[in-house]
This record gives structure tokens, C-alpha cells and sequence, in this order.
């Protein structure tokens, strides 16, 4: 069994001096099933455990006591519930919800119910109190504890002696205030029940806390509500205005001590600054409600917002104020799952205005952008609690400084008024805003709270709205990024270079594209599209459409028949999908672009002496509007070309019309000895953003051909014969380019198995093509449209062996469809030199 500390339960009555200590204090119920039935906010940040996931969920188990030295484990309501009878108080060490043990001060007490016998718990964390840091009240006064000098060392063997007990009360007046206040923090149960639970506890004794010895401090909760009230009710919502939100109550608190400070200070603040006038406040209130719904939220920048609202509320309501965020809420990281994780938050100052000197504390005390990292299961108060301080004692500036997190801010503090409230929009809590007022200035009062509360829940749904415009931007960049291709293919006889560049904000992502595709025959395709709107659909829309362009680009269609198949798809998706398009295909051996276009801007065409022109090809209508048929247009494009395609994005400037843009793009884009990548930063260095709000797609290529010299080309007949005769033309040509030994060997055979399958399948037409392309690329073409399949060939088997050969001994292999029939390629590595015979 393992070894407790002695059991501390005494009914001895204490002195009356109003001296009391006060604790945040954890409180939970067993049920007489052994169930949680309670476990309030104090027990989520004591032990790590949130009430949704421990309440009717059995207690046995929860909180592992640690082991002792013989290894034995035990539950520590196991072992309370053994130790109560029918009261107990003590130290205790539980382990929370992350393994890490809690010292913990006990009260705990057997209640008789008539469903059975229940168990109610008290809790406080003994390691801040061992540290000294332990707030005691003196009548309406509240005192920091300094330990005296040589009691403590810093650690927690040798720190502050502290005890729990329990003790009954003799003055009845004391005894009933004791009552109350603990009443306030016990189960949210019928006020009839609620006394039954006090008669059981009374006799049984209060609470206590005996810290080095001496006479036993009764312990009062951190919490403070109305006088009689339950400080964990709030008012329900209005029923205009704030439909859902939670308002505060008059001088209520979570902050720890600060809520009876605040409380007692509240009266003192009424005396010291008459109320305003009847209506004052009233029409205060709208004309600042009326400015946040005017200034604030002009964009969905983050930045942005936070200082419209900080700049609405300074100087007219405040001297001061500050916007703090949860950074992981809107970082590219993901969102916490948790609105209270285990470990740390970090939070960052997004705004800050003052009404004070430039250059002054408040600027170089809390610079914007300032990290701040909170500890989660310890921040007092929580980032999600409102409070209300009317005037800042200067023994507690510090204090309420550190709970803040901010240090630094203690210096600037004392004896002026202060209102947090936690920036709350669709159940998340975003963060929150501190309020301050200068001495001079009447203090924050409740209704300046209940004002403070409605400014914030305006601005926070601001904040909200750009932190979800933020994630569904990042959601449809993530996706757009992920369709477009990240670099361009190296494709023999073209040089090709693109870019993509987003809008501004406003605009987020669009559904700009391009791609580059390899063909049959040397061929590539170069394909600009734009799908109309922004955001994730557009961006979704886009991604479909760029994967049917490739799906249908390796069928080898014609660019007209492709697009026409395009705006069929179009209209399957839905009648709003519309999108602009130019598809062309670049021959380099023949020296031919083959284009059609989709209402798309027409690309600009730089031949290789200089001039520029804007290809006149037939507009067309955008994809997905049907009806309208598509033209191909030929056109011979020389060795040293230029192709630029665009989005609308690059070439539209508002006030201006689409031809300028253009006419200025084809005037001064292109110098001969550049390289694509080189026209692409030209192009875009040209382009003033700060005139454009959509996003661009670019690409441009250079056309330099394929020598004929590099390039043989055979028709052969319908006869297997034909088989060594193509043999004998890749041997003969090869040679003619120097390849011979292995290379020679090893493409006569892929040839001959290639142009067997061809013969064997073909109708009419079977055709060989070897390109010198920096690699050896061979491709034999057929008019059957049945793609050939890989088979498994057992040694013994006469048929079946070709693909096999070609998918084994070439780098590389495919097929693909062409306009009539198909093409089935294979390339081989050139050899070096020195590998070649002498």
C-alpha cells in the first residue's frame, strides 16, 4: 500500500481574524456508481482533463497516483475514497492527463444523497504555494505572501511549509461568508440540494490552509460572482444583435484573486468618479458600435483589421489597446484540435494603439509582432475568460502582468483600469484585446465591460472572417500548386519556360493554368487556360479541366476536335463552368504550329528577326458556353521563334483596354540570344501589380527544330518480310550517325519486335521513325487503335515476347494514340565517344 501523508481532518475551531487565503480551486463529484458527475474548470486546468471527456466516465483510473518505490500503482480517488470517513484533508500526488504528476493539496467529503454515497473533492495545486505564491485577503484588502527570509531556498523541499486541514469556524457571521463563498464554486445543483451538501460539510469542517505552522487560513475561491450568484452563469444572449454570444456579468471576473479585488474595488470606483449622465454611456456605446461597423473590416487582411479596430477604440474609449492572436489559428501550421492543448500556445501581438508619445513604453514594452508563449495548463486567466479591473493596485501589477504573460507590462500598470476580453467568433476563441485607461480617466466600469464585449464580438468576426478567407486561400493555393506542373519538360527541338504569379488578396487564388505535353513524333502541345471566378472552386474546376486537356492530349486529337471534348465536359460539370482556352501543337520537324483557340487572348508570335505580331487565329467561345464551333489554324513557325501565352491576367490593366496590354507585350518581350526563362522574368518585370487584381499564367517557348539530318522516316509494306528490311534501314542509318556495336545490336532488335506486333495488328499502314535527339528515340506507328498490352512470356512462348523486350532493355517505353491508329516508342542512351569503336 503505498505510504500517505497523515490524515488532517479536525473539527478544532479557528480565531476570527478575517485573514484568508485565497486558491483556484478544483472541485469534482463521484457519483455513488463511481461516475464523475462534476468536474469544473479549476479540475480541466489542474489535472489536463476536459469535462466532456471525463463526466459519466468512471473516476477509478482517471488520476494515477504515483508509484511508489516497490512499483505498485493505485488510483488517487481510489485512495480518497478509502480515506474519506467521512472527511479528509492532506497533500497528495495524482498524475493529469499528460503523465506529469500534480502535488496537490486535498479536501474531500463523504455526502449522503438518497440515490447513495457520493464523494465531493476540493483541490488546489500545492507547488505555486510552496513557491510563495500565495494571495491572502485582509478583510477587503488583498496582501501578497513573503515567506520569511531563510525559509526558502527556491526548491520545493525547502520552500513554504503548507498544509491542508480542516477546521470549523466560531464566529457564526464568519462561518456563514465562509458558506457562501464556497457554496459559489460547489456542484450547479437546486438551491434545496445545495444545502443539504453545506449541513453535511459544515460539521465536518471548512477548508483551511496552514502555511509554516501557524494559525490555519480559510480557504476562499479565486471566483467572485454577484452577491449570491453562481459564478459560472452567464446571461443568456440578447435577442438582437449577438445572437449565441456570451455577455459579462457586472464586475465578474475569472482572473484568479482579481475577481474579488475587482468586485471591491468596483464600489470604491463609483464613489471616487460620479456615474454619467442618463444616456451617456447609452449613446456612447452606439456611436462606437456604429464606427467598428464603418472602419472596421475594410479588407480580409489579419493586420489589417486588428488595428482598425485597435485605432476605433483609442482614444475614444480607451487609452490603450491591444489585439493578441492564437498564431497557430493563422499560420500555415495547422490549427490546434483542442481550444485548450496540453502543451504550449503561442500567441502574437497583431496590433497595439496608445494615445502616448511615439517611441514611448507602451511602443517599446509590447512591439507588434511579438511572440508571446502561454502556458496552457496554467494561464491565469485562461485566454478564453473576460475580466474587469477598475484600478490596478501596484502590489499586484506584476502579478497581473505575469498572468497576462506579459511581463513587461508590469512597470506600466499601477493604478490604472483594465478590461480583457477574449476575442470569440463561431465557437473559436481567436485570442483576445486588453483594454486600458489612464489614472486621470474615469475607470472601466461593468457597463464599459458589457460595451468592451459587444466592440469585440463585432471585431472578432472581422478577424474571423480573414482568418477563414486565409484558409480557404491556403486550401485552394495548396491545391492549385499541387495540379500545376512544377517544371517544364525537356522536349527535343523546344525550349519551354512558365510561371505562375496569384492576384492580390482580394483576388486569392484563380483557375490559371498551362501545361506542356509531350506527343508522338517529337511533337508537344502547349496548352494556356483560365478558368473564370477565383477561390477554391474556380481552383477545383481548373484542376479537372487541366487533367482532361492531358487525358485527351494523348489521344493525339486535332486542337479543335480536343476543345470541342472540352466544353462537352464542361457542360457535364455544370452550366457555370466556364473557361478560356488556347491549345497548340509545335511539329519540330516539319516546322509547323497547329492551334485553336477558346476565347482565349491570342498569343503572341516574335520571329527569329525580331518582329512580333499577335497571332490572328479565330477567337472562338469559352469553353463550357456550346454551340460554337472551334477552328484548327496552321502556321509555319521558323527556327529561332518565340511563342508567348498568357492569361488576361498579365495584359489587363484597369481603365485601360485588352489591346494595349497586348500591343505593349509584343513591342519589347523578346532579344534572340535570351533564354526562356530569361523572357519570362523580362515579361513579368514589366508588369505593374499594384493595376491588377488577377492572377497570371505564363509560358513561353522557343522553336528550334529538329535538323532533318537527325530525323529518318520509312514507310514499310503489309508484309512480315518488312521485318528485315527494317532491320537493315535502323542498322544502315545508324551507322550513318556513328552508333554502332551494342547500340546498333540492341535497337535492330527492339525494331524487328516492334515492327512484327505492327504488321500482325496493322490494316493498311505501318511506319518507322529514328530521331538523333541528344538520345536515340524510335517509334513505330500502326492504323489500329488497340493499344498493345504487357504480357507475361514464359521461356517457351512464341508470342508475347516484344513489349517485354522493349520494357527491359529501353531507358525508357510507351504507347499513345494518334488520329488514326497508334505509335508505340522506346528511347535508348546515346553512348559516349570513347565508347564507340575506333
Amino acid at each position: 500500500m503505498t505510504r500517505l501523508p497523515a490524515t488532517a481532518a479536525t473539527t478544532s475551531p479557528i480565531a476570527t481574524t478575517g485573514l484568508s487565503a485565497l486558491l483556484r480551486l478544483a472541485v469534482l463529484c463521484v457519483d455513488p456508481d463511481g461516475n464523475i458527475s462534476y468536474w469544473n474548470r479549476g479540475a480541466e486546468e489542474l489535472f489536463g482533463h476536459r469535462w466532456e471527456g471525463v463526466f459519466g466516465q468512471r473516476a477509478s483510473g482517471l488520476l494515477p497516483h504515483p508509484a511508489d518505490p516497490a512499483g505498485e500503482r493505485q488510483d488517487t480517488l481510489d485512495l480518497l475514497d478509502d480515506l474519506t470517513r467521512p472527511a479528509w484533508a492532506g497533500v497528495m500526488a495524482a498524475t493529469d492527463r499528460d503523465g506529469a504528476v500534480r502535488d496537490a493539496l486535498w479536501w474531500s467529503y463523504r455526502i449522503m444523497e438518497p440515490a447513495g454515497r457520493s464523494l465531493l473533492v476540493i483541490a488546489a495545486n500545492a507547488k505555486p504555494l510552496r513557491a510563495g505564491a500565495l494571495r491572502i485577503a485582509l478583510g477587503d484588502r488583498m496582501l501578497p505572501y513573503t515567506a520569511a527570509d531563510g525559509v526558502s531556498d527556491g526548491t520545493p523541499e525547502n520552500g513554504v511549509r503548507i498544509a491542508a486541514r480542516l477546521a470549523t469556524v466560531s464566529d457564526p457571521a464568519h462561518a456563514e461568508h465562509l458558506g457562501a463563498r464556497l457554496g459559489a464554486v460547489l456542484p450547479r445543483v437546486s438551491s434545496g440540494r445545495l444545502d443539504r451538501i453545506m449541513r453535511q460539510i459544515v460539521p465536518y469542517g471548512y477548508p483551511v490552509l496552514e502555511v509554516e505552522g501557524t494559525v490555519p487560513l480559510p480557504v476562499l475561491p479565486y471566483e467572485q460572482g454577484p452577491p449570491g450568484g453562481n459564478p459560472a452563469v452567464r446571461r443568456p444572449a440578447r435577442a438582437s444583435g449577438s445572437a449565441g454570444r456570451k455577455e459579462l456579468l457586472p464586475a465578474q471576473s475569472s482572473y484568479g484573486a482579481q475577481g474579488t479585488y475587482a468586485a471591491q474595488n468596483a464600489q470604491a470606483a463609483r464613489s471616487a468618479h460620479p456615474a454619467p449622465a442618463p444616456g451617456h454611456t447609452l449613446d456612447e456605446q452606439l456611436a462606437l458600435l456604429r464606427e467598428i461597423g464603418t472602419k472596421v473590416g475594410t479588407t480580409l487582411d489579419l493586420d489589417t483589421t486588428a488595428r482598425e479596430l485597435c485605432a476605433v477604440t483609442v482614444p475614444r474609449f480607451a487609452d490603450y489597446a491591444a489585439i493578441l492572436i492564437v498564431d497557430q489559428l493563422f499560420s500555415d501550421t495547422e490549427p490546434p484540435k483542442d481550444d485548450r492543448p496540453s502543451g504550449m500556445i503561442t500567441a502574437r501581438r497583431v496590433a497595439v494603439a496608445h494615445n502616448g508619445p511615439p517611441g514611448g513604453p507602451w511602443d517599446t514594452s509590447l512591439p507588434e509582432g511579438e511572440l508571446i508563449p502561454l502556458a496552457a495548463n496554467e494561464i491565469t486567466p485562461r485566454l478564453g475568460d473576460p475580466f474587469l479591473i477598475p484600478v490596478i493596485d501596484p502590489a499586484l501589477a506584476e502579478d497581473i502582468a505575469a498572468d497576462l504573460g506579459v511581463p513587461a507590462l508590469g512597470p506600466l500598470l499601477p493604478h490604472h483600469s483594465m478590461v480583457v476580453v477574449p476575442l470569440t467568433a463561431r465557437g473559436t476563441v481567436l485570442g483576445r484585446m486588453c483594454l486600458v485607461r489612464r489614472p486621470g480617466r474615469r475607470p472601466f466600469d461593468a457597463k464599459d465591460a458589457e460595451t468592451a464585449g459587444e466592440v469585440v464580438a463585432r471585431g472578432a468576426v472581422h478577424l474571423d472572417n480573414a482568418r477563414l478567407h486565409r484558409l480557404e486561400s491556403r486550401a485552394a493555393a495548396t491545391l492549385q500548386r499541387s495540379m500545376m506542373p512544377t517544371r517544364p519538360p525537356k522536349i527535343p527541338g523546344v525550349r519551354i519556360a512558365h510561371h505562375y504569379r496569384p492576384g492580390d488578396r482580394q483576388a486569392q487564388v484563380g483557375g490559371d493554368w498551362f501545361d506542356a505535353i509531350q506527343l508522338p513524333g517529337g511533337r508537344v502541345a502547349l496548352i494556356v487556360g483560365d478558368v473564370m471566378g477565383h477561390g477554391l472552386l474556380s481552383a477545383a474546376v481548373m484542376g479537372q479541366f487541366r487533367t482532361s486537356v492531358i487525358t485527351m492530349a494523348a489521344l493525339d486529337l486535332p486542337p479543335a476536335q480536343l476543345l470541342r471534348h472540352l466544353d462537352n465536359l464542361a457542360h457535364r460539370l455544370g452550366a457555370e463552368h466556364l473557361a478560356t482556352c488556347v491549345y497548340a501543337v509545335y511539329d519540330p520537324i516539319h516546322r509547323s504550329l497547329t492551334l485553336a483557340n477558346a476565347g482565349h487572348i491570342p498569343p503572341v508570335l516574335a520571329r527569329h528577326d525580331g518582329r512580333s505580331e499577335l497571332l490572328q487565329i479565330p477567337k472562338g467561345a469559352p469553353i463550357g458556353v456550346g454551340g460554337v464551333p472551334f477552328e484548327t489554324v496552321e502556321i509555319p513557325v521558323p527556327d529561332g521563334s518565340w511563342l508567348v501565352l498568357c492569361t488576361d491576367g498579365l495584359v489587363e490593366v484597369r481603365g485601360q483596354g485588352i489591346d494595349a496590354g497586348l500591343a505593349a507585350l509584343c513591342s519589347n518581350v523578346i532579344e534572340p540570344d535570351q533564354t526562356p526563362e530569361d523572357v519570362c522574368e523580362q515579361i513579368l518585370s514589366k508588369v505593374h501589380y499594384d493595376d491588377r487584381g488577377d492572377d497570371v499564367a505564363l509560358l513561353v517557348a522557343n522553336f528550334q527544330g529538329i535538323p532533318s539530318d537527325d530525323v529518318a522516316e520509312w514507310k514499310l509494306d503489309m508484309d512480315l518480310s518488312e521485318v528485315r528490311r527494317a532491320r537493315e534501314l535502323t542498322r544502315d542509318q545508324l551507322a550513318v550517325w556513328g552508333l554502332t556495336g551494342n547500340i546498333s545490336e540492341l535497337t535492330e532488335l527492339l525494331v524487328s519486335e516492334l515492327v512484327t506486333n505492327a504488321l500482325r495488328a496493322a490494316s493498311h499502314e505501318v511506319s518507322l521513325r529514328l530521331m538523333r535527339v541528344g538520345k536515340l528515340l524510335v517509334e513505330v506507328s500502326d492504323d489500329d487503335h488497340n493499344l498493345p498490352q504487357l504480357r507475361r512470356a514464359d521461356p517457351n512462348d512464341e508470342e508475347g515476347r516484344g513489349l517485354t523486350l522493349v520494357s527491359h532493355l529501353s531507358r525508357r517505353w510507351g504507347t499513345s494514340r494518334k488520329a488514326v491508329g497508334k505509335v508505340v516508342w522506346f528511347e535508348l542512351p546515346l553512348p559516349s565517344p570513347s565508347s564507340q569503336p575506333g
